[in-house]
Parts: C-alpha cells; sequence; structure tokens
C-alpha cells in the first residue's frame, strides 16, 4: 500500500495526469448512468426499435442546445394527444347511437423558422362502423383550411406534411409544414406568428365507439445530441457506447497484456522449445494483418463483438510486445534473486510468478493503459467498415449510420462530431495517464 500510495503522490506532479484522470472519471461516471438508467435489454430495444419506439422525434434534426447560440431560434417539437388531455375533446349525443364528436388542439407558435413535419395519429374504437371526421386547420389571421376528410380505421396516421394533394390544391405548391404556417401571398414565404388550432369534427356511428387523436409538430432541434435517419436519439448510443467502449477496451488490454506477459515469461523460463514454439507462433502473427482476419471473421462468421473481443485477444497475445517482454526477462532471469529462488528450492512457476512477472509490472502497466484507447478505436473502425455489432448501440455504429447516409454531405455535422468527440477525449485521458506511469514506473525516463 505505501508503494501505492508514493505512485500516486508522483502522479499528481504531473498536471497531464490529473486531466487525463479527470476524463477517465467522468467517462466512468457517464457509464454508471448509463448502465444504471437504461437497463442492457431496454437500450437495446430503444435502439431497434426504429420509428415505432421514436414516434415523437423529429428525423435527423441537430441537439436542442444549439438553440441557445446567438441568433439561433429553431422550434422545438409540441405534441397534443387527447389521451393526455382529455378536456380537448368534446361529445355530443345525437341520437342512441350516433354521436357529433369535436376535437380543438389550440397552440401557440413564436418561432422564425417553420417546423420540421407534421403528424396526426387517430386510434379509433367501433365494432362494424367506422368514425368519419374532416380535419381543418385555422391560422391566426383567421384562415380555415379543411385539411382531409374520411373515415378512421383502427390504427391510422395522417401525414400532413406529405400531403401532396393538399399542397397542391390549396397551399399554392408549398410543403404543407411551410404553407400552413406562411402568411398569405407571402414571397419567399415566412412564419406567421400567433395562435393556431387543429380542429377535427366527426361523427362515431355506434353506443361504445370512440375516436382519440395525437397531433405532433416536430420541431428542428431536439435532446442532448440530436436525432438520426430512424428518429433515434443519438444520446442513448453515446451514453450506452460508453460503457461499451470502455469494457472492450479494458478487457481486450487486460486480456492480451497479461497473457503475453505470462507467455514470455514461462518461454524465457523453461527456454527449448517451448520458448522455441512461442516465438514462431509470434512470427506467424506478425505477418498476419489483424484488422483483415478481423474483416474476413466478420464477414464470414459472426460480427457480434464479443466474438471480435476474442479475436483481438488471440491476435493481440502473439503481438511484438512478446519480445519486448521476453528480452526483458532475460536480464531479469539472470538476476541474483532469481539464482536465490531457485537455490532454495522453489518451483518453476513460483519462480515465474512471484519473481519474474512482478518485475516486469513498471513496463506492463503503462503499455496497458497506453493500448485501451487503441483498442476502443479499433472497434469504431469495425463498426465504420460495417463490421460493427449490429444490435449494440456504439459509437462507431453511429458513426457508420451517417457515413452511410451522408452526413457530411447533407449537413448534419452534430451526428458525426458526437461519437468522435468522445473517441479523442477517450485517447486523450488513456494517452496521458500511460506516458506520466511510464515517466514514473520506467526507471530510463524518470526526471526526463
Amino acid at each position: 500500500m505505501s508503494v501505492i500510495k508514493r505512485r500516486l503522490q508522483e502522479l499528481k506532479e504531473y498536471p497531464s495526469a490529473i486531466l487525463g484522470l479527470t476524463i477517465i472519471g467522468i467517462l466512468v461516471i457517464i457509464s454508471l448512468y448509463a448502465v444504471i438508467t437504461i437497463p442492457y435489454g431496454e437500450a437495446i430495444r430503444l435502439w431497434r426499435g426504429g420509428e415505432g419506439v421514436w414516434i415523437e422525434n423529429p428525423r435527423n434534426v441537430p441537439p436542442a442546445w444549439t438553440n441557445h447560440f446567438p441568433g439561433v431560434d429553431r422550434p422545438e417539437t409540441k405534441v397534443f394527444s387527447t389521451l393526455d388531455r382529455p378536456d380537448l375533446k368534446e361529445i355530443t349525443q345525437v341520437t342512441d347511437e350516433v354521436a357529433e364528436i369535436s376535437i380543438s388542439i389550440p397552440f401557440t407558435y413564436e418561432y422564425d423558422e417553420f417546423p420540421r413535419e407534421m403528424s396526426l395519429f387517430f386510434a379509433a374504437e367501433y365494432e362494424n362502423t367506422r368514425p368519419f371526421a374532416t380535419i381543418y386547420w385555422v391560422t391566426p389571421d383567421g384562415r380555415e383550411i379543411e385539411l382531409r376528410e374520411g373515415s378512421i380505421a383502427d390504427r391510422s396516421a395522417y401525414r400532413i406534411s406529405q400531403d401532396r394533394d393538399l399542397q397542391r390544391r390549396k397551399l399554392d405548391n408549398l410543403r404543407p409544414q411551410v404553407g400552413l404556417f406562411a402568411e398569405e401571398d407571402s414571397d419567399p414565404p415566412r412564419v406567421l406568428p400567433g395562435e393556431y388550432e387543429l380542429r377535427i369534427e366527426g361523427y362515431i356511428f355506434e353506443p361504445d365507439s370512440d375516436l382519440e387523436a395525437q397531433f405532433i409538430n416536430y420541431g428542428q432541434v431536439h435532446g442532448l445530441a440530436g436525432t438520426d435517419h430512424r428518429r433515434r436519439d443519438i444520446s442513448l448510443a453515446l451514453l450506452w457506447g460508453t460503457p461499451i467502449a470502455l469494457a472492450f477496451g479494458l478487457l481486450a488490454a487486460v486480456g492480451s497484456t497479461v497473457t503475453t506477459m505470462i507467455l514470455a515469461a514461462i518461454g524465457v523460463w523453461y527456454s527449448r522449445w517451448v520458448d522455441g514454439l512461442i516465438q514462431k507462433l509470434t512470427e506467424v502473427n506478425l505477418i498476419l494483418q489483424p484488422l483483415v482476419v478481423l474483416v474476413m471473421i466478420g464477414t464470414l462468421y459472426s460480427r457480434s463483438i464479443w466474438v471480435m473481443l476474442a479475436v483481438i485477444i488471440v491476435l493481440n497475445i502473439f503481438s511484438g510486445a512478446i519480445k519486448v517482454y521476453r528480452s526483458l526477462f532475460l536480464q531479469i532471469k539472470e538476476s541474483h534473486y532469481v539464482e536465490a529462488a531457485r537455490a532454495y528450492g522453489a518451483g518453476n512457476l513460483r519462480i515465474v510468478f512471484r519473481y519474474l512477472i512482478p518485475r516486469a509490472i513498471p513496463v506492463l502497466v503503462p503499455q496497458f493503459v497506453t493500448l485501451i484507447p487503441s483498442l476502443v478505436f479499433l472497434e469504431a473502425t469495425l463498426a465504420l467498415l460495417g463490421l460493427g455489432d449490429p444490435v449494440l448501440p456504439t459509437w462507431g455504429k453511429v458513426l457508420e449510420d451517417a457515413q452511410q447516409h451522408g452526413a457530411l454531405y447533407l449537413g448534419h455535422y452534430y451526428w458525426v462530431l458526437s461519437p468522435s468527440f468522445l473517441l479523442i477525449l477517450t485517447g486523450m485521458g488513456f494517452s496521458m495517464v500511460g506516458f506520466a506511469l511510464d515517466r514514473i514506473l520506467n526507471p530510463r525516463l524518470r526526471g526526463m
């Protein structure tokens, strides 16, 4: 404990190490928050859920905090539902079976830009005869525009912003989300701020029939990280990508570095054919290109992140590091305390694990810490190449989706910058701590 305490005291003398530890601490806190607040199964369900799960989110919009920039005031999404607000709906009985239903959704719109989309969702209850309804749009200057009329199915959606017939007949070929909010005869179209109303007038024809409506006026910003092409909140992948990235990097680094050191120590101590076999395997592995092997496995066998993790550990075990450790253990093997241990009858494995390996830990720790970000980047690279786990929400998967759907070309920079920033932050944090540890633990670098 005294040695660890002394090393920590030395670590405090390096500002870069303090900054690196702070970054790692933040990443760990984010990981714990993600795992506790969003269980693994729920995260998978949400990420795979598609538009049905994220129906209330706009598509391809930047984060809501961009509204705090000077001169930026983009509209936010507003959701109105008769299930949440029964006062929006009024039912008047006309006969024993027929009733008139009226739904009025008033709202204020005071933004300078037009909404992203507009959608109206219905939930009708009936046995034989569908409800019938007419949808009206009322503007602040008193104009009343009939949007559509017809019978309402059990679960139906009216995508107002995709109604080309409305656009052609009543809005002078302006997109509905523009024409319905624009000042009359304005060229170019300008937003008319004020009180709007979506009104639904209809009839139900059975005693137990009912009609519920949900109106979504999609904004142009959303959440902490924006949304993607499937309306998914990117913050989910950023949050859950953090524990996945740290776990992937940590497990791969531990599995490969520790095993490499043990094999190098065993090869040096037993020498002869044991050492020869380990060195031959290392030389064969050095010829292989790890990324090519991973691409082949991802294409022909499995894209599971855990399969990739196992392959990376195996490939990294017989890496060039094993020769570095071998040269170090050859020196340690000739030390006097090793000869003394052998003289008093210590077993081979005891000498390997008690006298050889502990002497190499000062070299192991810095390399282990600096190896983690490279493995995190490797996972992101595999995902960017289309070989990432199709199930898990990871930083690399976000980058892959952004690349496939032309995020940079379409100006959706947030889609690329947020996971890239976290990758760079992770690399900086572990690298700064690793370099500081190397100076502290490596005798040749002390005082430099």
